[in-house]
Formats: C-alpha cells, sequence, structure tokens
C-alpha cells in the first residue's frame, strides 16, 4: 500500500518522508528563525510543510527540489509560486555558489533523504566558506554522529570533517509520528554553523579526508596498522601521538596534525620525483 499525502505518493527511491505534525513544524521553523531580506534555500521542499511557514516570513525563497511532481505542485502552488524561484535539480550536484547573492550568505535548511544525508553533507561542507548557518532534519542517529566527539562510539568520519568544518548543536527532536509516512527511526533537527576560522589548521582537505577515512575504515585496528600505507609508528609517535590508538581516540587536532605529515610527505616525494628526471 502506498502512502499519499495530499494526493502525491511518497516515493522510497527518494527517501521521502512528509513532515505533517504542526507543533513540530513551529519548533523547526522557530529554530531556523527566517528574516526578510536573507538569502534562505530549501534543499527538497517534498510537499511543502517547512516551504509554506518559512516563505510566510519571507519575500522570497529559493527550493531545490529533485522530484518533477512535487516540483510541478509548487510553481502551481496558489500564493507560494509567487515567493519561491524552483530549481529542479539534484541536490548532490548542485553548485549551491551559485546561489551567493552580494551581501547576503546563504542559510540552507531541509527534510533531507535519509537514504543521501551524509553524501550531501560532505557535498555542502565544500560551500560552507559562502554559508551562515544550516539546518537540517536528519536520523537522530546521524545527528548524533555529527556532533560526536572523540571517545564517543557514534565518533566517525562524518563527526571531524563536519566539526572540522561547523559547530553542530541538534535543535529539535523529532518522533516517527511526526511523518507519513512514519519512518522506523528517531529524527532530530541539526544546526550547523561555519567555523569563520577552522578550529585546526590542516594543508590539504584532500590529505585530512583520506587519513580519517583510512583510519575510521578499519576503526578496530589500532592506527600503527590502520594508518602503515600512510605513514610508520616511529613517525605517529614523533608528532605526539600514541601509535596503539584507535581511530575514534583522536582528536580533530591529532587527525590535522596526521594528515599535514602525509601531507608534507607526499610534496617532498613528488619534488625528489622532479629532480631525480
Amino acid at each position: 500500500m502506498s502512502q499519499k499525502h495530499l494526493g502525491h505518493t511518497a516515493r522510497k527511491r527518494f527517501g521521502q518522508n512528509f513532515l505533517h505534525d504542526q507543533y513540530v513544524i513551529d519548533q523547526i521553523v522557530s529554530a531556523i528563525n527566517p528574516k526578510t531580506g536573507e538569502n534562505l534555500v530549501e534543499i527538497g521542499p517534498g510537499l511543502g510543510a517547512l516551504t509554506e511557514p518559512v516563505a510566510d516570513e519571507l519575500e522570497h525563497l529559493t527550493v531545490v527540489e529533485l522530484d518533477r511532481d512535487l516540483a510541478k505542485r509548487l510553481r502551481e502552488h496558489p500564493f507560494l509560486n509567487k515567493k519561491l524561484t524552483i530549481i529542479e535539480a539534484d541536490a548532490l550536484k548542485f553548485d549551491f555558489a551559485s546561489l551567493v547573492k552580494e551581501d547576503s550568505e546563504l542559510r540552507i535548511f531541509g527534510n533531507l533523504p535519509y537514504n543521501i544525508s551524509t553524501p550531501l553533507m560532505f557535498h555542502l561542507f565544500s560551500f560552507t566558506n559562502k554559508v551562515k548557518d544550516m539546518h537540517f532534519m536528519l536520523q537522530n542517529e546521524v545527528v548524533k554522529r555529527l556532533c560526536a566527539t572523540h571517545g564517543d562510539k557514534l565518533y566517525g568520519r562524518l563527526s571531524v570533517m563536519a566539526q572540522y568544518y561547523c559547530q553542530a548543536t541538534p535543535v529539535v527532536a523529532v518522533p516517527p509520528s511526526a511523518f507519513k509516512p512514519a519512518p522506523k527511526v528517531d529524527s532530530a533537527v541539526v544546526r550547523l554553523i561555519p567555523h569563520t576560522t577552522p578550529p585546526a589548521q590542516v594543508d590539504s582537505i584532500d590529505r585530512l579526508q583520506q587519513v580519517v577515512t583510512t583510519a575510521f575504515n578499519q576503526r578496530r585496528k589500532t592506527i600503527r596498522n590502520s594508518l602503515k600505507d600512510l605513514m610508520n609508528q616511529d613517525e605517529i609517535e614523533a608528532l605526539g601521538i600514541k601509535a596503539d590508538l584507535r581511530a575514534e581516540a583522536l582528536s580533530l587536532q591529532d587527525f590535522a596534525l596526521l594528515a599535514n605529515f602525509v601531507e608534507s610527505k607526499r610534496i617532498e616525494t613528488e619534488n625528489q620525483a622532479k629532480e631525480a628526471k
């Protein structure tokens, strides 16, 4: 049996679950706190549960929607259509920098499809220098991972990279009953505020990604073993980091030190290769 909501069937492949609980909607809109003149962008407006109350506070709102039927519905909406710029695109591939206007940083929000939430976070992190804040409804576990600190069970690649770019805070808890169809998991809204200056000095983001991913891909191993193709035990310990720790025990600062070392080694090898030619 497909779940219909306002005549629209929720599509599994888009990970669609529609918000309908007015109390929860009001809490989320309060957390976003939209103000006229701000440059707000909604990802996946769906049936407009957040779009309508947010647009009420604004003169203009941009929405990015992949589902053609939903984009058409918004275009034909009796009062929203005059306020909306509707971009039919896949948010995972969309260039959010194209929406930046002079003097106004982006404020991005949305009830994100569960099946793309993590890759979408990584895509959005690349635009954080253009973003004032982001508010997203996600699976509660994803919110916990975004906010986890080293030593926590849920601390991982997403935690480290999110915290390099942003300060993450959970702001609204959302029960399954707030959606149609009701998902099998709890949800929560997270507030992400990009750092003006990153909390750790990183010479190469690619290298940080590589070291963090490599360490957490084998999270049960000590970093001596998981990072052995990138650096040896003496090199790790020379940075003041114990090689017998697991990835989840390392702070963002620790990962930055490791990544900067791996990057300097890579540049040195490259230079030696050039000289040898």
